[in-house]
């Protein structure tokens, strides 16, 4: 596609002059007479230069470089002016324009002036590209040889070349994220952003602000314009995680965008669409959260398109070595250490036990052993101490554990060690501590 070129002046033979020379010269071009029409044009997308005059009937070419460059910070920009001077230039050169021309310009001037100022463009869109892919290859890789694991990505493989929506399932720890990353990367949308959103880690008041964006003005605190995820990952891939936690508003507002590919941002009446391969994960049963009316059905049926469950850890039993030694040399290269390995004892005990916090429990423990052992090896001793003492098979105790603390201890230490053992016991599952202690799943987020 030919690059598009705004041009804003207030007169109109000038404006039919230069759009007649840019677009002789192959460009797409759009004119404007005043700064407010221009910023409206700005906000529909899809521009790469903006060419306007210093003064403008409600503005001046500056002001109007700064909105554009606020609505899309890649915009490059070219102030002309009939009342040039050297203090000006170099005001608009600071401020961010790519050149300064003075009327009356010749047509060379212009056309050079333009290919140079697109040619930086594209090449700081080249290399903005580059980076997403090196990191997105570079990132964290799953890790896997047992049975399951090779299942699971052989489904991976299978799901990523589609755009269809993918529902991830599975414990709490078990690597859902990591899922989502494999799937962007092997799929036709990896040179594009993976956009990734908690759901349950945001306040509820500010979660559809964050997923839609908002204009100034929409609520308390919002001093400007946002873009939501949404709008970041257009022709990328969107994830959420934690889905079951949504509200019911934008439970329905997620449901039209899944539909129709269109949202309103908070504030605005303007439509915006996106193209987002949607990946959502759930660590609770979404059927069941169904039938109890918490989630809708009618999205629970489009996030559902195509099911992946990840299994925990304890049928994985033998990635648990290949995963403890990522995790040891990651580690050990944080903390300065060299380490030679993990002791065969310490393995054994590592593979015996079912981990009910699955592979972050994992990560936790060996990140604790490296930090605690002083030789050029992890021993038994070196593990965490639900390791060391408990049974093999980590059978249900009895009785319901015990947190023991003096009298006299701060309320707010009690509170936190209490929900630090309760999700210790769960496995890091946030929902069921929360139900456990009675309070909601954000006041553990919140907490945390």
């Amino acid at each position: 596609m030919a690059p598009r070129i705004l041009v804003v002046d207030d007169e109109e033979e000038l404006r039919i002059s230069v759009e007649k020379v840019l677009r002789k010269a192959g460009y797409a071009v759009d004119l404007a007479g005043t700064a407010a029409q221009a910023v409206e044009m700005l906000r529909r997308g899809g521009y790469h230069l903006l060419v306007t005059d210093f003064r403008l009937p409600d503005g001046d070419g500056l002001e109007l470089m700064r909105q554009a460059r606020a609505i899309d910070p890649d915009i490059e920009a070219i102030v002309i002016t009939a009342f040039g001077n050297v203090p000006l230039a170099v005001d608009a050169i600071k401020q961010g324009a790519y050149d300064f021309l003075i009327k009356p310009f010749k047509r060379a001037e212009l056309e050079r002036g333009v290919e140079r100022a697109l040619e930086k463009q594209r090449l700081a869109a080249e290399n903005r590209r580059l980076k997403l892919a090196l990191s997105q290859t570079e990132g964290p890789q799953f890790i896997g040889e047992s049975d399951a694991a090779r299942k699971l990505m052989q489904v991976v493989e299978q799901v990523a070349s589609s755009s269809a929506t993918v529902l991830l399932t599975g414990e709490s720890g078990t690597g859902k994220e990591l899922v989502a990353d494999a799937i962007h990367r092997l799929s036709p949308r990896r040179d594009n952003p993976l956009i990734k959103v908690n759901c349950a880690a945001l306040p509820e008041t500010l979660l559809e602000a964050e997923l839609f964006g908002h204009e100034r003005g929409a609520f308390t605190g919002a001093v400007g314009r946002r873009d939501g995820r949404f709008a970041l990952a257009h022709r990328g891939t969107l994830f959420l995680d934690e889905v079951s936690t949504l509200t019911p508003a934008v439970q329905v507002k997620l449901l039209r965008v899944l539909q129709d590919g269109a949202f309103e941002p908070l504030g605005s009446t303007r439509t915006v669409r996106a193209d987002v391969r949607l990946v959502a994960a759930s660590n609770v049963d979404l059927a069941v959260e169904v039938a109890q009316g918490r989630f809708r059905e009618d999205l629970f049926y489009r996030l559902n398109v195509i099911t992946v469950t990840v299994p925990p850890l304890r049928e994985r039993v033998d990635d648990i070595a290949p995963l403890a030694q990522h995790f040891l040399r990651l580690y050990a290269a944080r903390n300065g250490k060299h380490l030679d390995g993990i002791s065969r004892q310490a393995l054994a005990r590592l593979q015996q036990w079912r981990w009910p916090g699955n592979v972050r429990e994992l990560e936790h423990a060996i990140e604790r052993a490296v930090v605690m052992t002083t030789g050029p090896t992890i021993e038994l001793q070196h593990l965490p101490e639900a390791l060391r003492g408990a049974r093999p098979d980590n059978g249900a105790a009895d009785e319901a554990p015990v947190v023991r603390v003096p009298i006299g201890t701060p309320l707010e230490d009690v509170e936190r060690l209490l929900i630090r053992e309760t999700l210790r016991q769960t496995g890091g599952n946030k929902r069921r501590a929360a139900h456990l202690l009675g309070i909601a799943t954000r006041t553990i987020y919140r907490k945390l």
